[in-house]
């Protein structure tokens, strides 16, 4: 039992990661997390699957967010994921699929195991989900970080995405004076700046402004804002990262915005 505590341990921080992205809520994908957990080990105490620990504990998520979605409701008394959807006219299973894919390394069958999905189904998911990626009407985005190499791989990510880049900041102050001039609607940054600042105090100054901006954080240290304490973000990409991963955490923020 002191190992299996061990070995989900090690998965907490991807749970946590995986639940924020795909709920566009921190509180909310940490409930989701403890609830799997929870649930998880009173069910799998002794694993009587023969299925990977990793892929169990995510498919106890996927269970979890079912579960206590049905319970949320949007504006109109509707569950809170369908209103979403509606609004958005994404299935969730597509966005799921597809960020297990890039972001977490699934396998296709391994995908249709968490998502209790037919395997046949799984590649028409991942490749519906790049469709509406790619579909996705233009927005404006802000890139605060101060390594030019990779604050133009970012940029470049953007716009092949279809939206446009109002600036790449490497301080506060440029960062600041870029929003000054356009609001933007979705910010990318890192968590350390070159002049000693903060990536995350940066984006906070900006949020007194545009409050209700999603922000995603690049960083090569993601477990630290991962705890589920304190105030974190909901949205995180991990350096070094991939192109699929960037895309596929940007269109969830900008799903949820």
């Amino acid at each position: 039992m002191r190992q299996l505590a061990h070995e989900i341990e090690e998965q907490l921080t991807h749970l946590r990661r995986y639940a924020r992205a795909m709920t566009g809520d921190r509180n909310h994908g940490d409930r989701i997390a403890e609830h799997a957990l929870v649930s998880f080990l009173h069910d799998n105490q002794r694993l009587p699957e023969p299925m990977a620990l990793r892929v169990l504990l995510f498919r106890a998520l996927q269970d979890a967010r079912t579960l206590l979605d049905t319970s949320r409701t949007g504006p109109r008394g509707k569950p809170a994921e369908a209103s979403a959807n509606e609004r958005n006219r994404e299935p969730a299973a597509s966005r799921d699929a597809l960020h297990l894919h890039a972001f977490e390394n699934f396998t296709h069958e391994e995908i249709a195991a968490i998502l209790r999905r037919p395997f046949q189904e799984i590649e028409g998911l991942i490749a519906l989900a790049h469709q509406d990626v790619s579909n996705m009407m233009s927005r404006r985005v802000l890139v605060i970080e101060d390594d030019l190499p990779v604050a133009a791989e970012l940029s470049t990510i953007v716009m092949d995405m279809g939206h446009s880049v109002i600036g790449a900041a490497a301080t506060q102050g440029e960062a600041l004076s870029m929003v000054r001039d356009e609001e933007p609607d979705v910010i990318v940054s890192d968590i350390q700046l070159a002049d000693g600042g903060s990536g995350i105090r940066t984006v906070n100054a900006i949020l007194r402004t545009y409050p209700l901006t999603p922000v995603v954080y690049v960083t090569g240290y993601p477990e630290r804002l991962l705890t589920g304490k304190g105030p974190e973000p909901a949205f995180l990409i991990r350096k070094p990262y991939t192109a699929d991963q960037v895309r596929s955490v940007l269109s969830q923020a900008l799903f949820f915005s």
